[in-house]
């Protein structure tokens, strides 16, 4: 008799047998193991969730960090026949509806979302009312703060995760140093003997690190595609460079097209499709292009500007050689891009004043609630509102709000929408006809609290609620079942989120030093893993191995062992070609008296239009060219003097400045 599993595998996605790991990670899912599966980019994660699913008497959630990922996986899904769909801000309010209506008619199989849909009220409504078998957790190193990805928002999904109810976790990666492994199994709860890692060793990859200045970075860029056949990947840090380099590839006869995010998403998808169909050679991309990128035949990926991280680097050379040929993986490498990297870090870390901004917020702007105990305050966020008052960038902003729920200052209490916008598709009494007399009467008060102009309505909850005899959620659900009910169009905006405030914790004098000390430690930590990169491209042994080494991989070391240590045979190092990276060019320091003339109309400009002093940090960054709220908003870049020392290191400017501020 068949084994069910297998007979899925094959009248499903047309496959024989598993790849390694995948049976044993959905047999552990079926026999109700929640589960950590680590398998190296391209090695058949995906299938993990989208076969168990198929055995699942419940709808399968899926969280994803990327929507270009969702759509690539949707088509797959689409192509086996496989009933899946996603929520997300592509979609209009009809499509959302019938998304809707197939998963509570059991028609859809999976449901894909981004982590921020559960703050969406209209959505959080939708999947607490159906049953969810099992939540998958897509590039789960997301959710470790050890990870080179953290994004705040994943470290939440435990909650969510316990709030829904649902019974089974699979948390999906690439790449996981053991301490990330460790990190994200505990956060679910997941046994260690159910964490499956597959090998990370590719005999099939050959890696070189080809040390290069920028005045020979084209040529020796365009040597190495001359000497390639098939499709590649080229990979920089800027937007602007990814144009760049293809104008120059295509100047010299080669079919290349850059790819970043600056792109609409109609002109993104075009070249993606275009280079999945052998139209384009190359594409010339940012980070934003390779996740869920399924092109088995790429046989060179080559970064023109150094990657992030190991762990990014590791991931960006897996998108080569899927199909087991032989493939190269180039790295064009020299310190020049290091500022830029390093900046990313530095850019993110806030000030000890704008972390001080956001504690009086909370302690000002905080009310008391009026159905609450006695006493309990809350505190409500619109958006990013802070973004500029704090002058923090929206992603380190997120984290400093997840470090005060850790801290025990703020609880997550729900996210609601302050605008609904109405329209009636009937009558008002065609719409009460269909109702028994009780909810009739609950729908007439709704009506009564909308405002109508012409066409459309404002619903004003503060009236609606006033009494507190009326439950919002109710209200949202009445309103959400007319919409699906196509009897009124449902629009929503302005997502506020609430929290409850711990005035003790607030209160305690060291916080807000604390909170800072946290993102100088996490700078310090960014800092050392860029650090390791460097160190990893000089290193004088096998590149493979150490690779390997990194992710707590030890199938390598049975691999490939001789009395000389290890060593694959298809890296740089193992061919003999040692790298030692250098600056192109010594970077120029301008004179002390250059920079207090920038520096001097910058401070008194900046803190007239601000209203405050101008820190130490923000000339820094001024100097560095980095990007900030404060900034954009007052048009700092067309400041002179902005950018001066981008070629220099921020460590160094930062020490300059507080000389030259110390002397002025």
């Amino acid at each position: 008799m068949k084994n069910p599993l297998t007979a899925s595998l094959i009248d499903y996605f047309g496959f024989d047998s598993f790849r390694q790991g995948q049976e044993q990670t959905v047999t552990q899912l079926l026999s109700g193991q929640s589960s950590l599966s680590i398998f190296p980019t391209g090695s058949g994660k995906s299938l993990c969730y989208q076969l168990t699913a198929l055995h699942l008497p419940h709808l399968t959630l899926v969280v994803s960090p990327l929507l270009a990922l969702m759509k690539d996986q949707l088509t797959f899904l689409a192509s086996k026949n496989i009933a899946a769909a996603s929520i997300d801000s592509t979609l209009k309010g009809n499509q959302v509806q019938q998304v809707m209506t197939d998963i509570r008619n059991g028609k859809t199989k999976i449901l894909m979302v981004s982590v921020e849909r559960f703050k969406n009220e209209r959505f959080r409504q939708f999947i607490q009312s159906v049953a969810v078998s099992m939540l998958v957790v897509d590039e789960a190193h997301c959710i470790s703060e050890w990870g080179h990805n953290f994004r705040p928002d994943y470290l939440k999904l435990p909650n969510y995760r316990h709030e829904l109810k649902i019974p089974l976790v699979l948390l999906l990666t690439a790449t996981a140093t053991k301490q990330v492994k460790l990190d994200m199994a505990a956060k679910f709860s997941i046994a260690e003997e159910n964490i499956v890692q597959t090998g990370f060793y590719r005999s099939n990859l050959d890696l070189s690190v080809v040390p290069v200045t920028s005045e020979n970075k084209n040529k020796s860029l365009l040597s190495a595609v001359e000497q390639q056949q098939g499709a590649g990947i080229i990979y920089v840090t800027l937007q602007k460079s990814a144009e760049h380099v293809a104008h120059f590839l295509v100047t010299n006869g080669i079919n290349a097209k850059p790819y970043h995010a600056g792109f609409d998403s109609d002109k993104r998808q075009n070249i993606q499709e275009n280079f999945m169909h052998g139209k384009v050679q190359i594409i010339v991309a940012t980070i934003a292009f390779g996740m869920g990128i399924d092109k088995a035949d790429i046989r060179f990926v080559i970064h023109y500007d150094l990657p992030k991280s190991i762990e990014n680097y590791s991931q960006e050379i897996g998108r080569a050689g899927r199909d087991g040929g032989p493939s190269k993986c180039i790295t064009l490498a020299n310190l020049d891009g290091l500022n830029t990297v390093e900046n990313f870090v530095y850019g993110d870390t806030p000030e000890l004043s704008g972390i001080e901004v956001v504690l009086n917020n909370i302690a000002t702007e905080s009310y008391a609630a009026v159905y609450a105990h006695q006493g309990e305050k809350r505190w409500e966020i619109q958006g990013l509102q802070l973004v500029n008052a704090s002058n923090i960038r929206q992603l380190p902003l997120k984290t400093l709000l997840v470090q005060l729920e850790l801290y025990g200052v703020i609880e997550p209490l729900h996210a609601y929408f302050a605008d609904f916008k109405i329209k009636l598709l009937k009558p008002k009494e065609e719409i009460l006809a269909g109702f028994n007399q009780d909810r009739q009467a609950f729908i007439t008060t709704i009506f009564s609290h909308i405002s109508f102009k012409k066409v459309w309505g404002s619903l004003s909850f503060d009236s609606l609620l006033a009494s507190g005899e009326i439950d919002r959620n109710r209200v949202v659900s009445a309103l959400e079942y007319l919409h699906e009910q196509q009897l009124i169009v449902l629009e929503t905006k302005g997502m506020t989120e609430v929290f409850k405030v711990n005035n003790t914790e607030l209160s305690k004098p060291l916080l807000a030093s604390n909170l800072h000390q946290y993102f100088i430690d996490k700078e310090k930590k960014e800092i050392k893993r860029i650090a390791a990169l460097i160190a990893f491209f000089e290193l004088d042994s096998c590149l493979t191995a150490n690779l390997s080494e990194y992710f707590d991989d030890h199938s390598f070391e049975k691999l490939v062992q001789d009395t000389e240590g290890k060593v694959c045979g298809h890296c740089s190092v193992c061919r003999g070609e040692v790298a030692k990276l250098n600056y192109s060019f010594e970077p120029q320091w301008p004179s002390d008296q250059q920079l207090l003339m920038v520096l001097t109309p910058f401070i008194e400009q900046l803190s007239i239009k601000i209203r405050s002093p101008i820190s130490v940090d923000t000339c820094c960054r001024f100097l560095s060219g980095m990007s900030l709220p404060i900034f954009a908003r007052n048009k700092v870049r067309q400041m002179t003097g902005f950018a001066l020392c981008e070629q220099l290191p921020y460590a160094d400017i930062r020490q300059k400045v507080k000389l030259l501020i110390n002397q002025a």
